[in-house]
């Protein structure tokens, strides 16, 4: 395109700009610098014209610009790095009357419509800037694009949403704006229809864009007043967070947003849009089915492995009372009777003992046997060191289950696996920030636990620091203690099938294993197995497991057979 167009110059064109020196080829930027150069020399008199002829011809011959054009778009280019540029600083740059640069105004309306200058209007004054895209196309010598912003479907207009926001962190001052362009541009869609039906004033027009970019395009459904404050003033800031806190928002009164849970923080800090409004806005987007989709977030049931597990008889009668209830042909029926009673449906199970003795196992099969799927939260992740991310994590685990349980046939399981550090005794009075995080996330999970619809286990291993409040919120309560002879005997021959009944019961009684630690000793021997090519002896056997206790090493005796 751009070799086509220069092939328009005029010989007379390119001759007059070598004889002023330019004997080189060319270049957009080399043009706009002589006629700056010859604009000021000759403060815009009759002579400008003359002599910057070639310039302008060229110039306005790449860009498809008539000589006005070109003159002002040269003189904007000069002031590029200011994102406040007005008409009359061209008076004071050129020296030249200002009558004479208001008869630009015209010139600078077509650039505004050409997009290669942004125009706002603040306190009844005119602002003009360069776009940084058109500042680097002149500087790499080719032709300002711009995309086009009309006949978008839906995901293409939130991608440019997306790069409109990125583009506002080096300059938000027409962020409103070109937001405002892009919708006006796309009214065939049910966003753009419904946002125009909404009556907001242009502040809280620009919050509610910044709600429903991060919502699509962040995936980031928690919006608090560090994700919005930076688009505008100190002032209208303070008006905005204290208009939230009272309720007093049209987005608000307009049903548009909410806070994110009343009594979960008690400070409101976070917000975000209802489920009616995502229903109007996104309905064409399918969102909560996309991110109900997401790969390798839940784990198929169908794809854990069998394996069998062995408990003390009071374990294994709560264990199978929990597996036939969360049968599909049960565990429906159940929730039902729950609803029509007023009781709670969903079902909040707690798993607690000694590391190795099979808890989070047994969350594993019960998920294999029952057909259903498994969500794991990881609280490692989910406890952030920046400042309000934790709790934006926790809520984000369990909106997202609420979307799998909503979407899915048969109600997946919620595993937050080693939980101690999340349902601890929460500190009274807390004041270090650590604390402070620490009751947030434990407030948040007890809301949601009361409004569960689901099945939520927790496991952990330590019992006496876990908060009063949870305790009564879990429904089933497990304690998998350590297995008592007979089961570690059955532990130990069904990890070593070569062992007779008289050694592993030998083996259970002298080493107070749990299954963990067995399976231990049954990977070792499986691994001597292969460097050696033999089977370890009985006294090899017994080193492994002397091996294994840490600080507390039983007396030897030779083991009979």
């Amino acid at each position: 395109m751009e070799r086509v167009t220069e092939t328009k110059l005029s010989l007379e064109a390119l001759r007059q700009m070598k004889s002023h020196g330019r004997t080189a080829s060319p270049t957009l930027i080399g043009a706009i610098e002589q006629i700056v150069n010859r604009a000021i020399e000759t403060h815009l008199d009759e002579p400008f014209y003359s002599e910057a002829a070639p310039f302008l011809d060229y110039l306005g011959n790449r860009m498809a610009l008539d000589c006005e054009q070109a003159l002002v778009f040269a003189l904007f280019m000069e002031q590029s790095t200011d994102n406040r540029i007005q008409i009359s600083d061209f008076a004071r740059m050129v020296g030249c009357r200002t009558v004479r640069v208001i008869s630009m105004m015209a010139a600078a309306d077509e650039l505004v419509k050409r997009r290669l200058i942004r125009r706002v209007r603040k306190e009844d004054c005119l602002f003009y800037s360069v776009p940084m895209a058109v500042v680097t196309a002149v500087k790499e010598d080719r032709l300002y694009e711009p995309e086009p912003i009309d006949h978008l479907t839906s995901e293409q207009l939130f991608d440019r949403m997306g790069q409109i926001f990125d583009e506002a962190e080096e300059d938000n001052s027409h962020l409103l704006e070109d937001l405002d362009e892009l919708v006006e541009a796309n009214l065939q869609l049910p966003f753009c229809q419904q946002t125009r039906a909404y009556d907001l004033n242009k502040v809280e027009r620009l919050l509610f864009y910044v709600f429903c970019h991060r919502f699509v395009n962040l995936d980031d459904d928690l919006i608090g007043s560090h994700n919005w404050l930076e688009y505008f003033n100190r002032r209208v800031a303070f008006g905005l967070k204290s208009q939230l806190n009272a309720d007093r928002l049209s987005l608000q009164t307009q049903g548009v947003i909410e806070p994110c849970n009343e009594e979960g923080m008690g400070d409101r800090r976070y917000y975000h849009l209802t489920a009616r409004a995502k229903e109007l806005l996104f309905g064409d987007l399918c969102l909560v089915e996309q991110q109900a989709k997401r790969p390798n977030d839940l784990l198929d049931s169908a794809t854990l492995a069998p394996r069998e597990l062995f408990y003390n008889p009071s374990v294994e009668r709560q264990v199978d009372r929990l597996d036939e209830l969360l049968l599909p042909e049960h565990f429906t029926g159940i929730q039902q009777r729950l609803e029509a009673g007023g009781l709670r449906k969903g079902f909040a199970c707690l798993f607690y003992g000694a590391p190795g003795t099979g808890k989070t196992e047994t969350v594993y099969q019960l998920a294999r046997r029952t057909g259903r799927n498994l969500m794991v939260v990881d609280v490692a992740q989910i406890k952030s060191c920046w400042v309000g991310e934790s709790e934006k994590n926790i809520r984000k685990a369990f909106e997202r289950y609420r979307a799998y349980v909503k979407e899915a046939e048969r109600a997946p399981i919620l595993l937050f696996n080693e939980a101690d550090a999340v349902l601890g005794i929460r500190q009274e009075g807390a004041s270090r920030a650590v604390e402070k995080m620490e009751n947030s996330l434990q407030n948040i999970i007890l809301q949601e636990m009361e409004q569960l619809d689901g099945i939520m286990i927790a496991t952990t291993n330590l019992t006496q620091n876990l908060d009063r409040a949870f305790e009564r919120r879990f429904l089933y309560k497990i304690e998998f203690e350590r297995p008592d002879a007979a089961v570690k005997s059955r532990i130990w021959r069904s990890m070593i099938p070569t062992l007779d009944e008289r050694t592993a019961a030998t083996l259970a009684e002298r080493y107070d294993f749990s299954g963990g630690q067995i399976e231990n000793i049954a990977r070792k021997r499986t691994v001597e197995m292969i460097l050696r090519g033999v089977e370890p002896t009985m006294e090899e056997l017994d080193e492994f497991c002397r091996n294994e206790q840490l600080g507390n090493r039983a007396k030897r005796r030779r083991i009979g057979f």
